[in-house]
């Protein structure tokens, strides 16, 4: 494995911060407790002392002045082509990674993905996924969490109308529909906690993931991915009660 000058693996978080949201206009940027939802993810990302350099790919000049008032660095804007509705992650990291390649002739070991609408991630997981990263050296690190509704208890309506099986074949149902949640094969959803993935995954493989993926199991309350605003309304909620909790004093 590359290593830096100074013997250390290199990672680097890269932050995908565009400024179209067709459910909540302008949420990246939008004020939380005082702060713009991007401001959280760039202090959590800083406060890793496993990551090196934290850049924000953005296609506007307004985010990026506000992600750089926060820390984190801009060295370049994203273009618009890599920032419509459908645009998936990948091609926005092969431009990113890319262009500190050509530019800075700097190539992290690792990337460490977060997205701004997590703000009620804890740092400690990020830094778990990292770890893990380095101790197993798979494809990427995928954070998940379970899913309220499990899947063997979804239906979808047929062309005929029909109520049928959301999952059928190979897939474990356990009597599905019809059997208790707690018999059920535990099933988990990709969550906007972390990711980590390795250069060689998304510059030679072309994915986000690869192949050998391993899961960083978080809690729920952790995975709020904030899309619409009543998302926003309930992380502001949880937030302020956070903030005001107190603290238990330790024993001794």
């Amino acid at each position: 494995m590359r290593k830096t000058k100074s013997g250390k693996i290199s990672v680097i978080c890269l932050i995908p911060a565009r400024k179209g949201s067709r459910r909540l206009p302008g949420k990246n940027i939008k004020p939380l407790l005082g702060k713009p939802l991007i401001a959280y993810t760039i202090e959590q990302a800083k406060s890793v002392s496993l990551i090196d350099r934290v850049i924000v790919s953005t296609d506007s000049r307004e985010i990026a002045g506000i992600a750089r008032k926060f820390g984190a660095e801009v060295p370049f804007i994203r273009p618009r082509h890599l920032a419509r509705n459908l645009t998936p992650d990948w091609p926005v990291f092969k431009h990113a990674l890319k262009w500190l390649d050509v530019n800075q002739g700097y190539r992290p070991d690792f990337i460490v993905h977060l997205r701004c609408t997590g703000p009620l991630r804890k740092v400690s997981d990020i830094e778990s996924g990292i770890r893990k990263m380095i101790k197993f050296r798979p494809d990427s690190v995928v954070s998940v969490s379970p899913v309220d509704h499990p899947p063997q208890k979804m239906w979808r309506i047929s062309a005929g109308g029909n109520l049928v099986k959301l999952l059928s074949g190979r897939v474990r149902l356990k009597g599905g529909a019809e059997s208790p949640q707690q018999l059920l094969e535990p099933v988990y959803r990709q969550n906007d906690v972390v990711d980590v993935s390795r250069y060689d995954t998304i510059m030679k493989k072309k994915s986000m993931f690869g192949r050998r993926m391993l899961p960083l199991v978080t809690n729920r309350q952790d995975s709020l991915d904030i899309d619409t605003p009543m998302d926003f309304l309930l992380a502001e909620t949880i937030m302020k009660k956070r903030v005001k909790a107190p603290r238990l004093p330790k024993n001794g």
